[in-house]
């Protein structure tokens, strides 16, 4: 590379940070959306055996991958919740891909190689993976991709083993951080046909058989997390082959379509109904034939178009519908899915477009075209970052966009539930009038209702309906049995619920403290409640009410040491429970060498709850004041 070069290549490398910056900048601020504090590190990974449980425990995170993971790790360590610098790192992982796609059309030797770049860049189909934390596995699988790729074709032309053997490692981490870039190898054997237009065994396919095998399992392996671990299964996931078929051409042409023109980009898009009766859904994938047909037939005058449909398509082909993906239940496309596939057409046209301009008559027109392209792609991106500044704003703009979303309904709903419960409220009805069996909507709706006593009877209803939608679930079986055990007479129907949520989830220390609750308020089982408050204790044994609730139930029990010290352990977790300083004074005013203990405490419980009137009476009376 002359200098010349390398200074040409380090201005178009510092234009696309900059550009990169400038267009996610509404997003900077951005709030945590959605599913972003289940991936930014969990109160449960915080430590350093939480980080051992990423790489081990399968259910330790909501996807296995590791890489990713363990970089939320980090960064929380770095510098915890603030928003910031989780988007700081999005953009500047999603500036890096930028350049190596400069570094990689440079590579192949297409003009165009930094227009390509920027593109990638500034187009508005990027917005989803880099404003929307959680997509930092998009971000940084897709730098590590295309590092791969670019020592691969480097190895490719020198035949340095070395190079092979740093782009296989950047190939496993890229693995590690998403599975979706599994199909790399395939897409450098294209290159590799697209460069020779032939195969030699020896030199193109040996090479990258140990990837395809990998990239393979790496594969089958999140198809089956998808489907028996994260839950990508049921009536919402029963295609028939030819229904797969008609969703995959869809698919296809619906992704082509927002690359090429990017209007009205929406969080979550309508779910489609697939209808192999309806004769225009098989325009699609016919069409979609009619393309691959007339790219091979043409193979032999240019290899191109049939190599970037083939990278494009190929890339796309986890998420065309073949494949369970949880997503699919609220909609069979998103923006991020075509992350890392839409740089197969980027490079491609970005090329054309230069070969186009170089044509033209007037030499200033070229530039101006290109800054005008820019410009509109990066406007595009700046308007819809804006979207990501919190929830709120997010799906607010999705339903305008989108107002059959249930999803997004419940979810805004979630939001306004403690400001606004009313609003919730309707949200709620209206995710359920979309969609009926939805389980989460009844749960949601039901914990609005059973705030206010006289929609009790309403909240007990929707916590039913979401049992009756979706029987494991256990937050509604241990919501439902609270609810239940205020009754008297379905006390026994409440343990039942707490006993359900405590089979299907093992460890649901919130079901045990209350079902040890529900034992306590029934004469002759303290003995009972004291086994499910200890068993929620050896859970959660920072938990300030269960040891308080222990203590009650010991006193109850006559066991009056083993309630002091229950209640004392309460007192230390949290000094300020005031109940917990009454109960154990309580306690000490029947032991008579402990009556000044009781006193203190009384007095500490006064200062905590002044209004507390009846304990300035027991102070008095113990004290000799009138």
């Amino acid at each position: 590379m002359t200098p010349s070069s390398a200074r040409r290549i380090a201005a178009c490398w510092a234009a696309i940070f900059c550009a990169a910056v400038l267009a996610y900048s509404p997003a900077l601020h951005g709030g945590f959306l959605w599913d972003d504090d289940g991936h930014v590190c969990p109160p449960a990974l915080r430590s350093l055996h939480g980080l051992w449980r990423i790489w081990t425990d399968l259910g330790a995170t909501q996807q296995y991958y590791p890489l990713l993971h363990s970089a939320f790790w980090l960064e929380f360590r770095l510098w915890g919740a603030s928003v910031t610098g989780y988007h700081w790192v999005n953009i500047l992982l999603h500036a890096g891909s930028a350049c190596l796609v400069v570094a990689i059309a440079r590579r192949l030797a297409p003009p165009g190689a930094c227009l390509a770049g920027l593109i990638f860049a500034l187009h508005p189909v990027g917005v989803e993976s880099v404003a929307w934390i959680s997509e930092q596995k998009n971000t940084l699988s897709t730098l590590l991709c295309l590092g791969s790729a670019l020592e691969y074709l480097r190895f490719d032309e020198d035949r340095q083993h070395p190079r092979y053997r740093l782009a296989f490692i950047l190939f496993i981490l890229a693995l590690l951080a998403k599975t979706t870039t599994a199909t790399l190898p395939a897409a450098l054997l294209v290159v590799v046909w697209w460069r020779r237009g032939r195969f030699r065994w020896k030199e193109d396919i040996r090479p990258l058989v140990p990837w395809l095998v990998l990239g393979a399992g790496f594969g089958l392996f999140t198809a089956w997390v998808e489907h028996s671990v994260i839950g990508a299964e049921g009536s919402a996931f029963a295609l028939t082959f030819g229904e797969r078929g008609l969703l995959a051409g869809r698919i296809f042409w619906f992704y082509l379509g927002k690359l090429v023109w990017p209007a009205n980009l929406i969080f979550i898009y309508p779910h489609w109904k697939i209808d192999p009766s309806a004769t225009w859904q098989w325009i699609f994938p016919a069409a979609l034939l009619a393309a691959a047909g007339a790219a091979w037939a043409f193979r032999r005058t240019c290899r191109g178009p049939l190599a970037a449909f083939l990278i494009y398509a190929g890339t796309l082909f986890p998420v065309l519908g073949f494949f369970n993906v949880y997503p699919f239940l609220f909609s069979y496309v998103a923006d991020h899915f075509q992350y890392l596939a839409s740089i197969g057409l980027v490079i491609p046209a970005a090329a054309g477009l230069t070969r186009a301009a170089n044509h033209l008559p007037v030499r200033w027109l070229p530039p101006v075209l290109a800054a005008g392209l820019l410009t509109a792609l990066g406007t595009l991106t700046w308007r819809q970052a804006r979207w990501y500044r919190d929830a709120e704003t997010l799906y607010t703009a999705t339903l305008a966009r989108n107002p059959g979303c249930w999803l997004a309904h419940n979810n805004l709903g979630n939001l306004l539930a403690s400001a606004h419960p009313d609003e919730a409220i309707a949200h709620y009805q209206a995710a359920l009038k979309l969609r009926p069996d939805y389980p989460d909507a009844h749960f949601n709706l039901a914990n609005a209702l059973a705030k206010n006593p006289q929609q009790r009877t309403e909240a007990i209803a929707q916590y039913e309906a979401a049992l009756q939608a979706n029987p494991n679930y256990a937050d509604a079986h241990n919501n439902l049995g609270i609810l239940l055990a205020s009754d008297p007479a379905r006390r026994l129907e409440a343990i039942s619920h707490f006993e359900a949520a405590l089979q299907i989830r093992p460890g649901f220390a919130a079901a045990e403290s209350n079902l040890g609750t529900a034992w306590s308020r029934i004469p002759g089982h303290q003995d009972d409640a004291i086994i499910h408050y200890q068993a929620a204790l050896r859970i959660e044994p920072n938990s300030a009410s269960a040891w308080f609730d222990l203590g009650n139930a010991l006193a109850k029990a006559g066991r009056q040491t083993e309630a002091i010290a229950a209640y004392e352990s309460a007192i230390k977790l949290d000094p300020n429970y005031a109940e917990a300083h009454v109960n154990l004074a309580n306690v000490l005013m029947k032991l008579p060498d402990r009556r000044a203990d009781a006193i203190a405490h009384f007095r500490v419980a006064l200062r905590l709850r002044p209004d507390w009137g009846f304990l300035r009476q027991i102070l008095d009376r113990e004290t000799g004041q009138k």
